[in-house]
């Protein structure tokens, strides 16, 4: 037994690793062409990059590591069928449960490290990847002036080249508009040719200019934006440098991103869910108590007025109906009625503030309840396909990767889907927040032990003689016999 574990582990490490890197690579790569616009031409190093694309692996690893688990127990299971050596174990009397069962050990393992995964590693990489994505995407083009077209991206000047040079370095019809004064474009610099090149500590550009004028308009003089005066002054050579701190790419706090629900573990998911709950219900009941006093109030000063006064008054009456308005004058009856709609509009703005403050909490809260579960859907998700995977591929019987790639797609989207609209769901609050992000295992787990059921009992799920036959006697069993009529009487002649 030793050695028939030690082939099936064998088998089933090499696929298993083959296909979680390749599924990997392609989440990558999607994930890449999806920001390859941030990226490109901003002068990143490797090694930025390099750290960019580590962190981002990470975060794929809960969509990866389950499809992979059941891309390689499907190929596993169905290369030993299709060579016919589940049908020697099976003879040689070895049950499908103990030919499965050092990987359902390799399983359980795997899924402890899941939800290792899951509840360290994933929240500290999300934090740390979206934190360097921030400044990736907010770091400005490389330096880079292109024909014909005026260039921007250096504070508080605009440089516009006629033509560039072969070289990259030699530029032709040179203007630099200066607007560090903020009086738009008074000083401008303008050479029939030049050449740019970077300082020796590369923290600066320099173009040194050729043949040019520099151009600057007197401001300081009465009327000048009638007159226009200007002072032009030519040269033979001239030198002007810009610095490039404003494309160093700066790295952000992380303490600005640690409050959101995705980069916590479960302790700090406890601990912050604790918080917000303690604060949504002293922001309820200050709501409340708020409208409760306000009435007390109203009382108070009701009883304090008299009864004689306001006991034959109904609450539902029109205020300018009240005999007390009556008794004011037109201006006071005016202010009067003027204050009681600015409290009631007053009222009701709170209460509208209010109620999307609650309600945005509580959406705050099922946020943080729904990255709590999902700690543990990981481990859970990766056993489960495991339970699907094996079985199936000893029923179909298929190894490589044509048609196993299709069916574990095929599983993998439809638990995707189901697990994409139950968390939406569960969120917005139109479901269950455990049967939200719980009913992609829900609905597959019972899939799961089904297969597993028809494979430990050699089921041909998958044999079209089999299904032939089925519908044979289907059909066999439902058309009737045709039922004979009477016999015609046979008459004799008389």
């Amino acid at each position: 037994m030793k050695k028939l574990y030690r082939h099936i582990v064998k088998s089933f490490l090499g696929m298993f690793v083959f296909t979680f890197l390749i599924v990997l690579f392609i989440f990558l790569m999607q994930w890449i062409w999806l920001y390859v616009d941030e990226l490109v031409g901003k002068g990143l190093g490797l090694g930025v990059l390099a750290e960019l694309l580590f962190y981002m692996s990470i975060t794929f690893i809960p969509m990866a590591l389950p499809l992979a688990l059941l891309l390689a127990s499907l190929m596993c299971f169905g290369n030993l069928g299709e060579h016919y050596e589940l049908v020697a174990m099976k003879a040689s009397g070895i049950s499908m449960w103990r030919v499965m069962r050092p990987l359902v050990v390799f399983s359980v393992l795997l899924s402890g490290m899941a939800f290792f995964i899951s509840n360290n590693l994933i929240p500290v990489a999300t934090l740390k990847g979206q934190t360097l994505l921030f400044d990736v995407r907010k770091q400005k083009l490389a330096f880079n002036i292109k024909e014909g077209i005026f260039y921007r991206d250096i504070e508080d000047y605009v440089i516009y080249v006629d033509k560039k040079g072969d070289d990259g370095s030699s530029i032709y019809g040179v203007k630099i508009y200066d607007h560090t004064d903020r009086m738009g474009n008074t000083k401008i610099i303008s050479a029939d040719s030049g050449m740019m090149t970077l300082s020796p500590n590369q923290r600066n550009i320099i173009f040194t200019l050729y043949d040019g004028y520099n151009y600057t308009d007197i401001t300081n003089v009465d009327n000048f934006k009638a007159t226009r005066p200007f002072e032009r002054m030519s040269f033979k050579k001239e030198q002007v440098r810009f610095s490039l701190k404003d494309f160093d790419m700066t790295r952000s706090s992380e303490e600005m991103y640690k409050s959101y629900q995705a980069m916590m573990n479960i302790g700090q998911l406890s601990r912050s869910l604790d918080s917000l709950e303690r604060r949504f219900k002293q922001k309820q009941e200050a709501f409340s108590n708020g409208f409760a006093q306000r009435w007390s109030n109203y009382q108070a000063r009701r009883s304090a007025a008299g009864a004689d006064t306001l006991a034959a008054l109904p609450d539902s009456i029109a205020p300018l109906q009240w005999p007390l308005l009556a008794q004011l004058d037109d201006h006071r009856r005016g202010a009067v009625v003027s204050q009681a709609i600015a409290l009631a509009n007053n009222a009701k703005e709170n209460a509208t503030f209010n109620k999307i403050d609650l309600k945005s909490q509580n959406e705050n809260m099922r946020k943080h309840k729904k990255e709590w579960h999902k700690r543990f859907t990981l481990s859970i998700s990766c056993i489960i396909f495991f339970f699907i995977g094996a079985p199936l591929g000893s029923i179909i019987r298929k190894g490589g990767l044509g048609l196993p790639v299709v069916i574990s797609v095929l599983f993998f989207v439809v638990y995707y889907i189901i697990s994409t609209i139950g968390e939406r769901m569960a969120v917005f609050g139109d479901l269950n927040m455990f049967v939200g992000v719980w009913i992609s295992s829900i609905v597959l787990l019972p899939i799961g032990l089904f297969l597993t059921f028809k494979a430990t009992t050699d089921a041909a799920m998958f044999d079209g003689d089999s299904w032939k036959r089925f519908f044979q006697r289907l059909i066999k069993h439902k058309v009737p016999e045709p039922v004979e009529g009477p016999k015609p009487i046979e008459q004799t002649p008389s």
